[in-house]
């Protein structure tokens, strides 16, 4: 028979999964253990313990030959498909034609993500034109929140990414962005500027789509 012991780092691997699994953000080591003390009574697992039974998890989902593993994410924990199968999730939601952001709104949130925490003068100054709008767009987007105010003349309000940010981008800290380097290396792949070009050809086809809906539809006597 299990031990006690044995039963409770049992419990907590399944925590560990469901709540991981169920959730439809990043989950903290920190909620997951107050969770498993809620609902068993015991003391709250250390956060070393509940890396412990991901660490467990991904290893069953290798061996046993899963397309998913639990990723840290924001955070957090997610569940994330491993990359081989990308190319057939893409395919699957290409078909839906995810809104796609446009230029302005990627210079600013960019420039928020490299240079945080920064003012809306600063980030101006870069792109050459007011920001203002972009900025507003962005907050609603909830990728970029207020994160109080500099020291400078006028004391202006300063910028930096959210949590959403580094969830929609799949980050789990801000160093994980990709350098410089990285970014020269990336646009310079040429299965990169297929995939560009794929999307570029796919937001027209939306915007010509948009278009005709627009021309198609009935006007009011």
């Amino acid at each position: 028979m299990a031990s006690i012991r044995e039963l409770a780092d049992r419990t907590l691997v399944q925590v560990v999964e469901a709540l991981i699994f169920a959730a439809d953000r990043p989950v903290a080591a920190r909620e997951i253990a107050e969770a498993y003390s809620d609902v068993s009574g015991n003391a709250a697992p250390a956060d070393a313990q509940v890396l412990e039974a991901v660490a467990d998890l991904n290893a069953a989902y290798e061996t046993e030959g899963r397309v998913f593993r639990i990723e840290r994410w924001a955070a957090g924990f997610r569940m994330a498909t491993i990359a081989p199968v990308a190319p057939y999730l893409k395919s699957f939601f290409n078909r839906k034609r995810a809104q796609t952001m446009s230029r302005s709104l990627m210079e600013t949130l960019a420039i928020v993500a490299y240079r945080q925490p920064v003012t809306k003068p600063e980030i101006d100054f870069v792109r050459g034109v007011d920001s203002g709008y972009a900025l507003g767009k962005l907050m609603e987007q909830g990728f970029v929140d207020v994160a109080g105010r500099s020291d400078s003349l006028g004391r202006p309000l300063i910028y930096a990414t959210t949590s959403a940010f580094l969830e929609q981008f799949g980050l789990a800290d801000l160093d994980a962005l990709p350098t410089l380097r990285e970014i020269e290396e990336i646009l310079g792949d040429p299965a990169f500027s297929r995939e560009r070009a794929e999307l570029l050809q796919l937001q027209q086809e939306d915007e010509t789509m948009q278009r005709r809906d627009e021309e198609n539809e009935p006007t009011q006597a």
